[in-house]
């Protein structure tokens, strides 16, 4: 090989080296968002979190803390952060098993036993019921350590639809389950409603008290959903936005159960003792500026047709063909139903 055509293969390798080294640097320096649209190298709104190469860490000596918290390393510190224990979050997304290893603190439950439960100046019931689960919601230690887990669903997910997804599947995985605390009021007794944080660390709660959780997750996340109470059954789920022709009842929302796992829009679960919900529920909107359906395929509406559809020819034949048990067992595995074996088949 002459001189001339050494030097130019030589020019062409450390042109391409010159490249891929630029491509890289232009790469690794380019402005990326957190799952929370933080930016890359920025603070959250979530304090002390910190977005870094696609995932929020804590930063407190760089972010700082909110007014409820004081710095303490990379971390903030509250003063309900005493007597820690670990819970284990299961959930499902689209057929796939996780969990969340989250902390609680026994001193911000005990923190809330000594909360009143009542309103007193409300004028009317609904009002009443809307000012305590707002009051229930807004609490801002409460607030404080469950941001935590707002961040740890968020980290998990690229996709709003997908955070959603799994902030519902946990909270449909806590059992359902009474408080054995009682309340007394005027000489009668009342069964005690537990806040969020209690849920969580209880790890049960009923069909109100997991409603309330899930209605806290979904606003952080960024969520317009609302409650969905029926008076008549005394049954309260939760409802998403969603696009109209999708809804219950053409509210714009999409029924959500609490109570264990169930397919988003699935308003036909049947109850023991009620049956299926058929009162007109109220809605009490808690409102966000996401809506489900728009980040990701809606295949939730299509499962419940699928799921429905068995349960119909299960009502009417005591039993489904083979392609719906295959569809049962696929859905069963999908939202991490429960009773798999529920319908036997022809």
């Amino acid at each position: 090989m002459n001189k001339k055509g050494s030097f130019s293969g030589i020019f062409i390798f450390a042109i391409s080296i010159i490249f891929i080294v630029l491509i890289f640097f232009i790469f690794e320096n380019a402005v990326r968002t957190c799952n929370d649209g933080t930016n890359h190298n920025e603070c959250s709104k979530i304090k002390p979190y910190f977005c870094l190469k696609g995932n929020l860490i804590e930063n407190a000596s760089f972010c700082g803390c909110s007014e409820f918290s004081e710095i303490n390393g990379d971390n903030c510190l509250s003063i309900y952060q005493i007597g820690s224990k670990e819970i284990v979050l299961p959930y499902t997304l689209n057929g796939k098993n996780g969990q969340i290893n989250f902390t609680v603190y026994k001193k911000l439950y005990d923190y809330f036993s000594k909360l009143s439960r009542f309103i007193k100046d409300a004028p009317d019931e609904d009002l009443i019921l809307l000012t305590f689960k707002l009051r229930s919601l807004d609490d801002s230690f409460q607030r404080e350590l469950l941001l935590p887990l707002v961040v740890e669903i968020q980290n998990l997910a690229k996709n709003k639809d997908d955070q959603a997804r799994i902030a519902i599947s946990i909270v449909q995985n806590i059992p359902f389950g009474n408080s054995n605390k009682t309340l007394r009021f005027g000489g009668i007794s009342l069964e005690y409603s537990r806040y969020p944080y209690e849920v969580l660390y209880d790890m049960e709660g009923v069909c109100g008290e997991k409603s309330e959780l899930l209605i806290f997750l979904l606003r952080e996340i960024g969520y317009d959903s609302a409650f969905i109470y029926y008076k008549t059954e005394n049954h309260e789920a939760v409802g998403i936005r969603c696009p109209e022709e999708k809804s219950l009842n053409n509210t714009g929302y999409c029924f959500v159960e609490t109570t264990g796992p169930s397919i988003i829009t699935d308003y036909k679960t049947e109850y023991t003792q009620i049956g299926q919900l058929i009162s007109i529920p109220e809605i009490i909107p808690i409102l966000g500026n996401l809506t489900f359906g728009e980040q990701s395929d809606f295949y939730e509406s299509r499962d419940f047709f699928i799921l429905d559809s068995i349960r119909e020819r299960a009502k009417e034949f005591e039993t489904i063909n083979f392609i719906q048990h295959l569809q049962f067992k696929k859905l069963t595995k999908k939202y991490g139903l429960k009773n798999p074996n529920e319908y036997s088949f022809d």
